[in-house]
Parts: structure tokens; sequence; C-alpha cells
């Protein structure tokens, strides 16, 4: 099978697809020929679509699930930059949630958006799991607490944070996960020594994607360092074989609404 298909009514010629393909692998078209792929360097397409999407008049076509193939309607997805901005900066870490959940039609959706995020060699390494019930969610912060206990004491640096923690825990506060009813966990191959960064990446994705889906969420940090070694909530959780657990992240919907942006430290910047 071809790695790339032209329409030779359509194509151009104009040798953008040459210019953006990361593998250096489509020679360009001349008066004779239409841009192709030699079967000699098929086998370094990394499947990015760099080649179809920035072809001015979409002559170009990807093999890889061609009939999956979006065209994207006139101004879809432009923001101005004010526009951005405000959105990003009024984003907030949300640790007030109402107790109603948030559909799995709507989790899906944000989480097809990060199917798009960046990955090293668009290896698409990151996959994962949905604590969709509230009740599954207690019980991790519960699994997390029973991992703060093994610091106290010892050299950890959170030796002497913890036993606030446990405290506030035991009188009934969810410093944990903030009452949140849902958590989202990525998960990587084991053996691949970048795809920690590719899975920060596509949580990021999430967590900027969200807000617009009426969604909070808030990086839950102590359940990650309690998940990155303490075995009870590792069995709980469930991580496949051969993967390894990269981050995790609480969401819901939020209890209060955001009408201002807050003050941030000074902007630094060495110029080079």
């Amino acid at each position: 099978m071809n790695t790339i298909t032209i329409d030779s009514n359509a194509c151009t010629r104009c040798g953008i697809c040459s210019e953006v393909c990361t593998g250096a692998i489509i020679e360009p078209a001349d008066e004779e020929t239409l841009p192709t792929v030699p079967d000699e360097h098929a086998g370094r397409c990394i499947q990015c679509g760099h080649c179809e999407v920035f072809c001015p008049s979409q002559a170009l076509l990807l093999n890889v699930r061609p009939e999956e193939r979006v065209t994207l309607p006139a101004g879809a997805g432009t923001i101005s930059a004010e526009e951005i901005g405000f959105y990003l900066r009024k984003r907030r870490s949300v640790r007030h949630f109402t107790t109603d959940p948030v559909s799995k039609e709507k989790i899906l959706g944000l989480l097809d958006i990060a199917r798009y995020a960046a990955s090293g060699g668009n290896g698409q390494p990151v996959q994962w799991i949905v604590v969709h019930d509230p009740e599954k969610v207690k019980k991790i912060a519960g699994l997390t607490v029973e991992w703060m206990k093994t610091l106290v004491k010892t050299a950890h640096p959170m030796s002497g944070y913890v036993p606030g923690l446990i405290a506030a825990w035991e009188q009934g506060s969810d410093v944990i996960c903030r009452g949140a009813p849902h958590l989202l966990f990525a998960h990587i191959p084991a053996d691949n020594p970048v795809a920690s960064v590719d899975a920060i990446i596509a949580l990021t994705h999430v967590d900027v994607a969200a807000p617009a889906s009426g969604i909070g969420t808030c990086w839950a940090g102590f359940v990650a360092m309690a998940a990155s070694s303490f075995e009870p909530l590792q069995q709980e959780i469930g991580i496949p074989a051969g993967r390894k657990f990269a981050y995790a992240m609480m969401f819901g919907h939020p209890q209060y609404k955001v009408y201002g942006i807050p003050r941030r430290k000074p902007l630094e910047v060495t110029w080079l």
C-alpha cells in the first residue's frame, strides 16, 4: 500500500508536503511527477499526518485509516489571541466539586482531544484509566492516606508534612481528592524512557480543554506520589502488565464559578 495517495487533479505541486514531512521522506513533485514516498523510505513514516493537513488543496491523503479523514470547516478552531489569553489565565485548579457526575460521553470527548497531544516520534503511548465511581475515588484517597502513614518519622521529604494531612482525613476532611467524584490516571509503557513527558503533555490537554466542557480539574499530587510506590494503591488502580503509572488528575463539575484573574509573579525572561 502506498504511504500517501495524491489527487492528480487537485495537486498544485506546491512542495509543502515535502517541506513539512518530519521524516523528510516525501520526494517533491516536478512537472512530470506527483509527490511520492519511495518504498525504501516508507518504514520511516511516523504517521504524524503533517503532509495531509498542511496540503492547501487537500490533494494528499495519508494512508492511515483514510476513512476517518476530517476536513476542517472554514474558520474552525480560530481563536483570537485575546480570547485564548483570557481562557488560559482564568483556568483554576478546582478543589470544590458538586456531587453531579460527569457523563462518560463528556469524559470520552476530553480524552479524544488528548489523543492529539504531542508525543515523542508520534508514539502516542498514553492510555487511560478513569475512576468514575465516587466510592472508588474515596477508597483511593484512603489508600493514599495509608501510604502517608508509612512516611511518618522517616527520612522522606513529606515526613513532617503528612501528620497534619492524616489528622485532617481522620476528622472527616478529604484533603486528598477534595471530594472530587472522578479520578483520571495516565499510564505508559514501562520500557519507554520518554513517555512520562508525553503523559504530562496529554494530561495538560485534558486540563486545558476541561473548562470548555464545564469540567473542573486539579492535578492529584498526593495520589500520584502514592501510586508511584505504594503497592496496595497500585493494585487498586490496576495498571496493566507492561505499563506503569504516569500521573493522576481529579475532576468533576466545579461548585463555584470564576469571576476574575489573580496575580502571578512578574514575568522573567532571558533573551540570548
